[in-house]
């Protein structure tokens, strides 16, 4: 049995706690960090302790932004009366990178996951109906992952969306089933964006 030192037995317990960080990975950081000049620890926790402090959702989009509304909502280059909506901000930045899609964006703050207990009251759902109406939205593209959830939460959307009379259209299959959004390259993204079709 490895013992360590109390302050680096907090860290890796810490750094275990990170997706994709397993006893071996938070071991390679901890002693890395150990290691680094004394500033680059202190970058790195003032980093931390920026992002939890200042970063908030856009009251416009839900995108995360150190401001009141984010720089993508601000763009006045951006292409008016076309909208994605995603289920979460890394979604949004997995669209965005791919280069292909230059209109706005609605992120949802989830998806529908009774399993999770995540209802549609849980979304936000009632601000994207508002800017539907306030702000001549002419198509709507559902972006979201292709998973059960992603997939429950699309055929709800189609009730509210489509009575209003909006295009509604939806990423082509070149996304796995199953698979996360955030997880797929550049090109399959830009490649569905190109292909989607209608609900």
């Amino acid at each position: 049995m490895l013992y360590y030192a109390r302050p680096l037995a907090q860290l890796l317990e810490q750094l275990e706690k990170l997706p994709g960080i397993g006893p071996k990975s938070a071991q390679r950081l901890a002693f890395y960090l150990l290691r680094a000049p004394r500033e680059q620890s202190e970058f790195l926790a003032q980093a931390v302790r920026d992002v939890r402090e200042k970063i908030r959702p856009c009251s416009r989009c839900g995108n995360y932004t150190d401001l009141e509304v984010c720089d993508i909502c601000l763009d006045p280059r951006r292409e008016k009366g076309v909208m994605c909506v995603v289920g979460d901000p890394r979604d949004l930045m997995a669209v965005e990178n791919s280069g292909e899609f230059r209109g706005y964006y609605h992120v949802l703050g989830g998806l529908i996951s009774p399993i999770e207990g995540i209802g549609p009251d849980e979304l936000r759902l009632n601000s994207l109906m508002k800017r539907l109406a306030d702000e001549s939205i002419t198509e709507v593209i559902v972006a979201l992952s292709p998973t059960v959830e992603g997939e429950t939460t699309a055929n709800y959307l189609s009730n509210l969306i489509k009575p209003r009379g909006i295009r509604l259209t939806q990423l082509a299959r070149g996304l796995p089933f199953g698979g996360d959004l955030d997880y797929a390259d550049q090109i399959t993204i830009a490649g569905a964006l190109r292909g989607r079709r209608e609900f």
